[in-house]
């Protein structure tokens, strides 16, 4: 370690090293959800994705309430100055709605993240998975061959086309990738090897993020 390096760790301490043992808690509270989500059907581990969405809808429709009221008042004004304001002011709601939403989605993700690794897990354990079909199942196998319906089934199965490539799916998040995936919600950067699971990392805040129907970006040089 040159001179510099030591200067900067006394100063800087490991930051990485700290962020993971501050993550650690959180890992163990997603294992701790494991064998109670390994006793729902397939059905009943979908749901847990509308009591999420649930959940967060409930803490934003007060502020999804004033910012409609607001709306409908500039609509109904003339007032150039006084829709400024409420303009501002929907603004201003609108960072509190995403501090409100912050909160719930850091509340459950420990369950959130232990509902995706079950749903990897299942698919690693079964060819197929077959569940009441949803509006969605039945707009996806319009366009995913891996999805197909059958009655009021829909059926998943666990291996499709990649660009050009068959894929199975066979990964299950270790706690490397879960630390990871925590890490990605918070904002830091997670740096990860080559085979460490970068893919699989995704999945977890993609997921948690995606509960609160405001959209999530994710930007990858992967086919």
């Amino acid at each position: 370690m040159s001179l510099i390096d030591s200067v900067i760790k006394v100063f800087v301490g490991d930051k990485a090293k700290r962020d993971i043992k501050g993550i650690e808690p959180l890992v163990a509270e997603i294992k701790s959800y494991e064998s109670g989500l390994e006793a729902l059907s397939h059905d009943d581990l979908r749901a847990k994705t509308t009591e999420f969405k649930a959940k967060i809808a409930e803490v934003r429709a007060e502020y999804e309430d004033k910012i409609d009221h607001l709306k409908k008042e500039v609509q109904a004004s003339d007032d150039i100055d006084r829709n400024e304001e409420i303009y501002t002011e929907i603004d201003n709601i609108k960072d509190q709605a995403y501090e409100a939403t912050e909160r719930v989605l850091n509340e459950i993700l420990p369950e959130a993240f232990a509902v995706v690794k079950e749903t990897a897990k299942r698919f690693v354990d079964n060819e197929i998975i077959v569940v009441e079909a949803t509006a969605f199942d039945r707009l996806l196998s319009g366009t995913k061959e891996h999805i197909t319906l059958d009655g009021d089934k829909a059926i998943w199965s666990n291996s499709w086309d990649a660009a050009g490539k068959p894929i199975t799916w066979d990964m299950v998040h270790y706690d490397v990738q879960l630390i990871g995936g925590v890490a990605l919600h918070q904002g830091k950067i997670a740096e990860m090897q080559t085979g460490e699971g970068k893919t699989l990392v995704a999945t977890l805040p993609v997921y948690l993020n995606a509960l609160s129907g405001q959209g999530v970006h994710l930007v990858t040089v992967n086919d």
